[in-house]
């Protein structure tokens, strides 16, 4: 069945600009929750007697699922719909966070923390963003997979202050009591405005001329399971795969994994007092809005590939450069480095996603779950290896300089893609 729009009534904003708000704020959520029990670890250490790498643990898990749970949660949002998977993922972080009030033992944390906000939090994360781009805008599409992914360090800037001076002023219980009562009212706006598909408000993608659509996508037939593997499968035998899992692999090292974990403890090895180093990180989130949002722009206008070499030659350059520039105080030097990190650090975001659906097409939001999955794995192995490397060596300039390394062998993977036409999505089920 053919749709067409309706002239003389469609709204002045269009509802995908309505859907892209709500993901938003949903996005926004998810990050700042992800990224609580880091505030919580001397809390619970001082009162249970927790190690930090018990704490850590839970960490590990959490950010391991984040990263695990982007496709399969993209599978069953083609499934089932967009609302119910992300008003589900809502609960299982308030309830992940509610319940850890009742902890009294470690794999509670592990349990609570890691495993239901983990996988809560990856349902929303950048398969979610895929998903929406895909289904909800023809034009702009890189300009809103930008700010999307900017939501996330908007969260992280938002929700920590808050739970920080929560958790000093009042104890951890009130601050998982407070990202409990958050993700609760991330719902009803949820069910009230969220929208599967443009066809479900009469509408075509954002951009898209109304006589060209051809009605709602089939729903896929199997277990979303099987749809998530599938996708791997598909994209296991595209050599671009595999280049952009592995260039996106090396993101997560030298963002979330090096400097997210270990920027503060490099900067006090060279004397710099923590409030200083933290500070510095948190401008890191700030520049990482503009500089996301930026690179969403462009995307829409320059070739993706081109855009990823230049990310990554400059992220390499300026690790390179990294441990000559830490002092006890923020120097200028200092100061460059954090503002062009800041900018740099999820740029490579969209420009990824667009080489995705370049060669995936309608298949992108479960294939790009993959490759965030890679992203976030790559994030573990740098978050342990460098802090292996500072106990072996007393500093961490070897982790600076490998990483530095590594952006250059990213930049060459990028540039081996090809341009290609998109891969055909299967055949609906008769």
């Amino acid at each position: 069945m053919t749709v067409t729009a309706r002239t003389g009534t469609a709204p002045r904003l269009h509802w995908a600009w309505v859907v892209a708000a709500v993901s938003f704020v949903a996005i926004l959520g998810a990050a700042g929750f992800r990224s609580v029990p880091g505030v919580m670890m001397n809390p619970l250490h001082d009162e249970f007697g927790w190690s930090h790498g018990v704490v850590g643990l839970a960490m590990a898990v959490n950010m391991t699922l984040f990263g695990l749970t982007a496709p399969f949660a993209a599978a069953l949002m083609d499934r089932f719909g967009i609302r119910p998977v992300l008003t589900g993922a809502l609960g299982m972080i308030a309830a992940g966070s509610a319940l850890s009030v009742t902890m009294t033992a470690s794999w509670q944390l592990v349990l609570f923390w890691g495993v239901l906000v983990g996988a809560g939090t990856g349902a929303i994360s950048m398969g979610f963003v895929a998903t929406i781009a895909t289904r909800w805008f023809e034009a702009q599409r890189g300009l809103v997979t930008g700010v999307l992914t900017a939501a996330g360090a908007t969260g992280q800037l938002i929700f920590l202050p808050a739970v920080a001076a929560v958790t000093t002023q009042h104890g951890w219980r009130w601050a998982s009591l407070l990202v409990a009562a958050g993700a609760l009212v991330v719902i009803p706006p949820v069910v009230l405005l969220m929208r599967n598909w443009p066809h479900d408000k009469g509408l075509t993608p954002y951009g898209r001329e109304p006589a060209v659509d051809t009605g709602p996508a089939p729903r896929p037939p199997g277990s979303s399971f099987a749809a998530a593997f599938s996708s791997l499968l598909v994209g296991a035998r595209v050599p671009a795969f595999w280049l952009l899992a592995g260039s996106f692999a090396i993101c997560g090292m030298t963002t979330n994994g090096l400097i997210g974990t270990h920027f503060i403890p490099a900067a006090n090895d060279h004397g710099m007092p923590t409030t200083v180093a933290a500070g510095l990180l948190a401008l890191i989130g700030v520049m990482d809005v503009a500089g996301t949002v930026f690179s969403g722009w462009l995307t829409d206008r320059v070739d993706p590939r081109l855009l990823l070499v230049v990310y990554y030659t400059g992220r390499g350059i300026s690790l390179t450069l990294l441990p000559a520039l830490l002092s006890p105080h923020a120097d200028p030097g200092t100061w460059v480095f954090i503002i062009f990190y800041g900018l740099d650090w999820v740029a490579t975001v969209p420009p990824t996603i667009a080489l995705c659906r370049n060669y995936f097409g309608s298949q992108t939001p479960i294939v790009f779950g993959w490759v965030f999955a890679a992203h976030q794995l790559g994030a573990a192995v740098a978050a342990a290896g460098a802090g292996w490397l500072r106990d072996l060596r007393g500093d961490y300039d070897l982790a600076f300089y490998l990483a530095a390394g590594l952006c250059a062998a990213a930049a060459l993977l990028c540039l081996s893609v090809r341009r290609a036409a998109p891969i055909p999505a299967p055949e609906p089920a008769r």
